[in-house]
């Protein structure tokens, strides 16, 4: 089934509308605002940290997130590209990101290892949300 020049620039738009979700959530790991990241989720979503802590719903990955987020990266931070965008329905999708180490003046940090988290994001009221999440460390081989 061929996709039409509306279908492309219907799911062009639709990309766009997740990595801004994405870029919103690097914003708000960089500069240490708790309220914002935990605002990109849905009431009941999942949540699994990179250490693999599990995390059900809003109230406790916010009670996690106000936590460890305050003073997280005094040292160094991370930057988030989405690498791919499958999507399972029009309304929900897979996210896989790109999470690198960086130095406080955005320069890769040799020696640490990247993150690859998945988002399934569904769009709820005209936004997209994240609805679950697992980050992965990826190790070098």
């Amino acid at each position: 089934m061929e996709t039409t020049d509306s279908e492309r620039h219907t799911r062009d738009a639709e990309i766009e509308a997740i990595k801004r979700v994405v870029s919103v959530l690097e914003h708000a790991q960089q500069n240490e605002l708790p309220d914002e990241f935990v605002g990109l989720f849905r009431q009941d979503a999942i949540w699994t940290t990179g250490g693999g802590k599990r995390l059900i719903g809003r109230d406790e990955i916010s009670a996690f997130t106000h936590q460890v987020l305050p003073g997280a990266m005094k040292d160094s931070t991370a930057t988030y590209e989405v690498a791919h965008v499958l999507f399972v329905r029009p309304d929900v999708a897979a996210v896989k990101v790109r999470q690198r180490p960086v130095t406080l003046d955005g320069e890769p940090i040799e020696g640490q290892n990247e993150g690859s988290p998945l988002y399934i994001m569904a769009k709820e009221g005209g936004q997209w949300c994240l609805v679950a999440g697992q980050n992965t460390v990826v190790l070098d081989s």
